[in-house]
């Protein structure tokens, strides 16, 4: 282990995430002094004594700029994974010209939603940012979007950040996009509302006045409230930031007044897996169950029995992510289902001593279940 590795060993890691409009010119050029300027925040922090990952957007815009190309930028998934393959090289380049100027090594690290969801990778994955650190290196994470399966993908890096930040014991996830936080007004929409310091609690309401996605990655202010939300149930603080803000992760770190929006963090913890089947996984379909059946998986942590659903929406397989609503169309459970959505005329309301000798009245296993409010 280097001298910088047992330096850093003891230390509580932070996570580092930029978006697509902070790391990218206007032009779609990979933005150098933004990359420089994080890079000596970073290398600042390692001398320091702190562990540092820094979770990257920015590759398919790259690419699309590295082709030379004009115009509205590609929807299709298999011409976007194109243009992540060209573009990434391109900023992994601007990472390691940066770090190195500082006398560290980048090394690139794609993950994956499925990375998350099963223990051994789950591990393996933690594993290979540990030993990173060991040796002296900044790891660099972004999605594997050249060959990510457009079902199981995150969606955006926001996502992403929140679960490493899960991943690797963080107590700090800082989220630099193109504004300076959380504003009382959107400003694409022509407010001038004022930042909001502080969020005790990320909740739909608030998620509803973020607004939608950005004008150039696959986030916004909503995508980054749901990631300081997972990462508040993972008990991390999360800070949203203006990423052209003169020592924004130096202040975020610090805990500097006014840097951005704080999200507190909660004080349990909640568990690696729950957490992916909470936030990582997409709903294939949604249970709406009955006012007993909330109760008993809300107040008493009972798994959800096929007696207690009254309706059945969407296809799903067995070990699908399903929505838990109630009679009101309320969702406030998420878990894997384990029947087929095709059978559901067999279990649908069914007591245990009704079902065919083949069906388990248990739909939702307690241990695959997550209580979302």
């Amino acid at each position: 282990m280097s001298a910088m590795g047992d330096r850093l060993e003891g230390s509580r890691p932070v996570v580092v995430k930029l978006g697509s409009s902070t790391v990218t010119t206007r032009s779609g050029d990979v933005d150098t002094d933004v990359i420089g300027r994080v890079s000596g925040e970073v290398a600042a922090l390692v001398r320091g004594g702190r562990r540092l990952v820094v979770v990257t957007s920015g590759a398919i815009v790259c690419g699309w700029s590295a082709l030379g190309s004009s115009g509205p930028r590609p929807s299709d998934p298999s011409a976007l994974q194109a243009l992540s393959a060209v573009g990434q090289q391109r900023l992994m380049r601007a990472w390691q010209d940066a770090l190195g100027e500082h006398g560290l090594l980048a090394g690139q690290v794609l993950l994956a939603p499925l990375d998350f969801g099963h223990r051994r990778q789950y591990l393996h994955a933690r594993s290979t940012l540990q030993h990173l650190w060991s040796l002296g290196v900044v790891p660099v994470v972004n999605e594997n979007d050249a060959i990510a399966d457009e079902e199981i993908r995150f969606g955006d890096n926001d996502r992403l950040a929140a679960l490493v930040a899960h991943l690797v014991g963080a107590d700090l996830l800082v989220l630099l996009t193109d504004t300076p936080g959380l504003l009382s007004e959107d400003p694409r929409l022509g407010g001038t509302g004022s930042l909001i310091e502080e969020v005790l609690d990320v909740d739909q309401c608030l998620l509803g006045v973020a607004g939608g996605p950005g004008s150039v990655g696959s986030g916004g202010m909503a995508s980054k409230l749901a990631a300081a939300r997972m990462a508040s149930r993972s008990g991390v603080r999360t800070v949203i930031a203006d990423g052209r803000r003169p020592s924004v992760v130096r202040d975020a770190v610090d805990g500097a007044p006014g840097v951005g929006t704080v999200c507190k963090p909660y004080a349990e913890r909640m568990p690696a897996r729950k957490l992916w089947i909470a936030y990582a996984l997409g709903a294939a379909g949604r249970l709406v169950v009955d006012d007993g059946a909330r109760r008993a998986l809300v107040e008493q942590g009972r798994s959800l029995l096929a007696a207690g659903v009254v309706e059945c929406l969407g296809h799903f397989d067995p070990d699908d992510a399903v929505e838990i609503a109630d009679a009101d169309g309320h969702v406030f459970a998420k878990g894997l289902v384990r029947f087929p959505s095709e059978r559901a005329r067999e279990w649908v309301g069914r007591r245990s001593e009704d079902l065919p000798e083949d069906l388990s009245p248990v739909v939702v296993h307690r241990d695959d279940l997550v209580v979302l409010s």
